[in-house]
Order: structure tokens, then C-alpha cells, then sequence
């Protein structure tokens, strides 16, 4: 989806929708949102992005996307405790009256007390999500500097292939980074357990820096590759983070 003319090529005269996911989990690809839009349009179809990464600091449906959607276990939760997802429209078209109907009809809706913790966790939000970017840009600038490291993908650095098409559809880069381990798989795994303050868990856009072993958790088919990792930088201090991996990396 990164590639503007593999997605005009991909467009069928039956597509009706174009699903897109930026920044893409776990390599963090960029993808143009403004250009698939574009390109759907032209198609007679609808596009959705799942804006999970970026909510606030990107906004999909200024750039011509017509469905957003959240997983809102995380950023919004902000807590790592609550379940849930939402789809958000641009207008209220037939297709969203699709979309209503089968969650009335499902059954598909989250229980009072979860969107109690999703509203707890929105009214903080905004101010979470520039401590989540700052935090992150500092570490990954150290990573990219370390000598066990091999790639740092992470759009804040000018060193990623599209950050400067990141830092135009996107205000800040993100709480999100992968790294990738010199030595393979062994090597990257054996950082995931000697952690201290980062625990080895998948999820994300909590409070608390997590750090996993993607591959592993993707199992059997993974295109992922085998010496990274997936690093979820949370509310602590930069600076203990940094430590942190700096002595688990050894």
C-alpha cells in the first residue's frame, strides 16, 4: 500500500473498497493516504484506514478517507484494560447504514463500563499522545546510534525512506517503533528477556512500554522479519527507557 502504483494496479472494476493501515504494523511503511483516496475515488470505491497508530496526530478523513477505524484497546483506552473497536464515518452514507445495522442487528456493541474506560481514557488523549512521540523520537534516536542494532524503523527519523511523507499527513510520529537486532533471532529474543522496565507483552498505547518478539507472535507464516522487535513506548522516562535497552542489549 506504499507503492501508489501497485494500488492503481491492485483496482478491479468490482473493488468497492480499499482498506489501508499507515503507519503499517510492525515495519512502519507510510502510506499515502491522500493518494489512495484519490485513487479509490476514481474507482467507484470507498477507502477505511485504520488509524490505531495515530489518533489525533493523524486524521485520515482531511485527507479523503471515508472510514476510520480504532482499536480502542489501545491509544484511546490508554490503560491496556478495556476491549474494543470503532469505526468512525465521514457521512452517513448507505454503506454506513450497512455498518449500523449489522452491529444493531449482532448485537456487536461494548458494555457500558467499557466505554466508561474508553471515555476515561479519551479525556487525556491529546497530552498522552505527545508524551508517547516525544518518548519515542528520544529513544529511537539513541537505537539508531547503538551498535547492536541493525535498522530503527521509526517515520520521526530522517533516516526513514518516508519521513517526509510522514511528517506530511502526520503532526507528530508516532509512540511506535521496531528494531531490528544484529546477530538474528536468538539475539533479539534473548533483549525481550532481560528487559526491566519494558515488559514483554503484545499490545500497545498503554501507559506502560512494551516490547515483544513480533515474529513469535505471529507464528508459523510470518513475514516478519526474524530479529525484530516491536517496541510500544509508553509514559516513563526517556531516559530509564534508554538505559533500559541499552542494558538488555548488552
Amino acid at each position: 500500500m506504499s507503492n501508489l502504483d501497485a494500488v492503481r494496479k491492485a483496482m478491479r472494476p468490482n473493488t468497492r473498497l480499499v482498506w489501508t493501515e499507515t503507519p503499517s504494523n510492525p515495519l512502519l511503511k507510510i502510506v499515502d493516504l491522500a493518494g489512495v483516496a484519490e485513487i479509490a475515488r476514481g474507482g467507484g470505491a470507498l477507502t477505511i484506514a485504520d488509524n490505531t497508530w495515530g489518533p489525533v496526530i493523524q486524521r485520515p478523513i482531511d485527507l479523503g478517507i471515508d472510514f476510520v477505524l480504532h482499536s480502542t484497546t489501545k491509544y484511546f483506552g490508554g490503560h491496556c484494560d478495556v476491549l474494543g473497536g470503532m469505526v468512525v464515518a465521514k457521512a452517513k452514507n448507505e454503506f454506513w447504514e450497512q455498518v449500523r445495522h449489522i452491529q444493531y442487528a449482532g448485537g456487536a456493541v461494548p458494555s457500558p463500563f467499557d466505554c466508561w474506560l474508553v471515555h476515561r481514557g479519551m479525556q487525556t488523549l491529546p497530552w498522552r499522545m505527545r508524551a508517547h512521540c516525544e518518548n519515542a523520537a528520544t529513544v529511537a534516536a539513541f537505537l539508531e546510534k547503538h551498535p547492536k542494532i541493525e535498522r530503527v524503523h521509526y517515520p520521526g527519523l530522517s533516516s526513514h525512506s518516508q519521513h517526509q511523507l510522514a511528517m506530511k499527513q502526520m503532526s507528530l510520529p508516532g509512540g511506535m517503533l521496531s528494531i531490528q537486532v544484529k546477530g538474528g533471532e536468538k539475539e533479539a529474543v534473548a533483549v525481550t528477556a532481560k528487559t526491566k522496565i519494558f515488559t514483554r507483552a503484545t499490545s500497545l498505547g498503554g501507559v506502560e512500554s512494551l516490547i515483544e518478539h513480533r515474529a513469535s507472535v505471529e507464528g508459523p507464516g510470518t513475514a516478519s522479519p526474524p530479529n525484530l522487535l516491536r517496541l510500544s513506548i509508553g509514559l516513563e522516562n526517556a531516559e530509564d527507557l534508554i538505559e533500559d535497552l541499552d542494558q538488555a542489549l548488552g
